[in-house]
C-alpha cells in the first residue's frame, strides 16, 4: 500500500460535516502521512485551523481567498487576518488565483486579491496555492513575476496548458495533479511526464473531482491512491515509489514534520 500526502483537500467543506472524523480515519487507513486542509476563504481557514488543531501532526491548514471570493475581499482587514493565520501555523497562502469563469468576481478584483496574497507569501516565506482557470496569460505573468521575487508556489489541480507548466517549473514551483487525470477525456500524460520529479505533487481537491471509479460521488482523501496510480503509470514508476516521491515533495513544500518511509 503506497503512502501519500494529500496536498490539497477541503476538509472544512460542509460536505464532510456528517462524517469528517471517519473521512480522516479512512485516509490514515489508506496510507496518508498527512493532509493539507485548504482554507479557500477566511471562514474555511478558521474551520481548517480547528480541524488541524484536533489532529496535530497529521492535518495542516492553509489560509487564503479564492478568486470566486475576490469581490468581497477586504484589503483593509483581510491581509492582516491571513497573516495572523500564518503566524499561528498555517503552512501556505491560498487557495487564491484567477478564474475567468466567475462572473461574480471581476478579474480586476481577482488580480488585486491575488497580488496581495502573493505579497503575503513573499513576506512570510510560505508557498502560495494557486487556482487558475481560463486566465492563462494573466496567471503566467503573475507567476513569473512572483517567482522572480522569490515566491514559492503550487499550481494546483493542474490540467495545462504546457506553457503555464513551463513558467511554473522555471519559477521553481510545484505542479499538483488531481483525479482529473483518471477521467476518460484526459489525454495529456506528456504533461505529467514533463514535471521534474522533485516538483510533483498529488491531491484530491476533495470533496470535488473524485477519480474513476468514484467519479460523480463525493471525493475524499483516501481516494488519492487512484490518482497516485495514474501518475505512476504515466511516468513508468512503481506506485509505492511514486507515493514516497510525492510525499517527500509535499513535506518539503509545506514544511511538514513527516517521516516518509
Amino acid at each position: 500500500m503506497p503512502s501519500f500526502i494529500d496536498s490539497h483537500t477541503h476538509l472544512a467543506d460542509p460536505a464532510f460535516d456528517e462524517d469528517r472524523e471517519a473521512v480522516i480515519a479512512r485516509a490514515r487507513e489508506a496510507g496518508a502521512l498527512a493532509l493539507v486542509s485548504i482554507g479557500e476563504s477566511l471562514g474555511a481557514a478558521d474551520r481548517s485551523e480547528a480541524i488541524a488543531t484536533a489532529h496535530p501532526g497529521f492535518v495542516a491548514w492553509t489560509a487564503g481567498v479564492h478568486p470566486s471570493e475576490a469581490a468581497t475581499y477586504d484589503p483593509q482587514h483581510d491581509p492582516a487576518r491571513l497573516r495572523a493565520h500564518i503566524a499561528r501555523g498555517a503552512v501556505a497562502v491560498g487557495e487564491c488565483g484567477l478564474d475567468g469563469t466567475y462572473d461574480h468576481a471581476p478579474l480586476p478584483l481577482q488580480r488585486r486579491a491575488f497580488a496581495e496574497q502573493l505579497v503575503i507569501a513573499r513576506d512570510t516565506g510560505r508557498p502560495v496555492v494557486v487556482h487558475t482557470r481560463q486566465a492563462v496569460d494573466d496567471t503566467m505573468a503573475m507567476v513569473r513575476e512572483a517567482g522572480q521575487a522569490g515566491v514559492r508556489g503550487i499550481l494546483h489541480c493542474f490540467t495545462g496548458p504546457l506553457a503555464l507548466a513551463e513558467v511554473g517549473i522555471a519559477a521553481g514551483w510545484y505542479i499538483s495533479f488531481s483525479g482529473v487525470i483518471t477521467f476518460k477525456r484526459w489525454a495529456d500524460d506528456d504533461l505529467i511526464r514533463l514535471v521534474p520529479s522533485d516538483r510533483l505533487l498529488v491531491e484530491t481537491d476533495a470533496p470535488y473531482l473524485a477519480p474513476v471509479p468514484f467519479r460523480g460521488k463525493r471525493n475524499e482523501p483516501a481516494h488519492i491512491v487512484r490518482t497516485l496510480g495514474a501518475v505512476a503509470r504515466a511516468r513508468g514508476m512503481d506506485v509505492e515509489e511514486m507515493g514516497r516521491v510525492t510525499s517527500r515533495n509535499a513535506a518539503v513544500c509545506f514544511g511538514l514534520a513527516v517521516t516518509v518511509p
